[in-house]
């Protein structure tokens, strides 16, 4: 929480800088391409690493698939998680997020730039809804980030059981998934200190559609967590 509050404190002009900046670009939509605005949400990411004394190790990136969409199924473990991710993943790619927390001051420009899906955990039509978007933007070659543990509270370098749900956007699209595995990163924001921290993501071997087509939804997430924890444990 330390880090937190400094980052923001030490960051206020610049914070100011981007949110008017995001709101200028989400309200001239059709002027800005898909990659420059994941550009300047990835300058957002720089700054938060660079304010908050953050440094990512990233690892596997080569595995990630080519061409097409594909959804990235990282375990969860703080507020920094998505922007380790997208600090290290260099092709645009976006992110699903509960919808309450997806209005706070910044959290919500940030959204909008990478274009987002606010998920409503209340409304089940909504949900549905939600996941047929999904399905269609990736078969159009969207990427996207979803975690499928729900939360984080207290996770650190331990993985809840992922939720079935979460993968059948993935499902329905035939896309790729992706596991990543994260270490360390609730640190950041969880441990009270300013000392250097270093995490680490992992994009591990994806899972491509004949491989995991004759499985359901259970099955799919037991092995993305799986793969994940044998990747903790052995880089931990």
């Amino acid at each position: 929480m330390v880090r937190f509050i400094w980052v923001i404190a030490v960051s206020m002009p610049l914070i100011i800088y981007y949110i008017l900046k995001a709101e200028y670009i989400c309200r001239h939509g059709g002027r800005y391409s898909e990659g420059y605005r994941y550009k300047v949400a990835r300058n957002m990411v720089r700054i938060v690493k660079a304010n908050a004394f953050i440094r990512t190790k990233i690892y596997g990136d080569d595995r990630l698939p080519k061409e097409g969409g594909y959804v990235l199924y990282p375990n969860h473990q703080g507020k920094y998680d998505t922007l380790g991710i997208i600090g290290g993943h260099d092709k645009p790619c976006s992110i699903v997020i509960d919808e309450k927390r997806s209005h706070l001051i910044l959290a919500d420009q940030f959204i909008k730039l990478v274009d987002g899906v606010r998920l409503n955990r209340d409304d089940f039509r909504a949900q549905v809804k939600a996941v047929m978007q999904l399905k269609d933007e990736i078969i159009q070659g969207r990427k996207f980030i979803i975690f499928p543990e729900g939360g984080y509270n207290g996770n650190r370098n331990s993985v809840q059981e992922f939720l079935p749900g979460a993968f059948k956007c993935a499902v329905q699209a035939k896309s790729p998934i992706v596991p990543v595995a994260l270490i360390d990163s609730y640190i950041p924001f969880e441990v009270n200190s300013l000392k250097l921290v270093t995490t680490q993501v992992h994009f591990l071997k994806p899972l491509y559609y004949d491989e995991y087509k004759e499985m359901n939804t259970k099955e799919i997430a037991a092995v993305v967590r799986t793969r994940i924890m044998d990747a903790i444990r052995a880089y931990s």
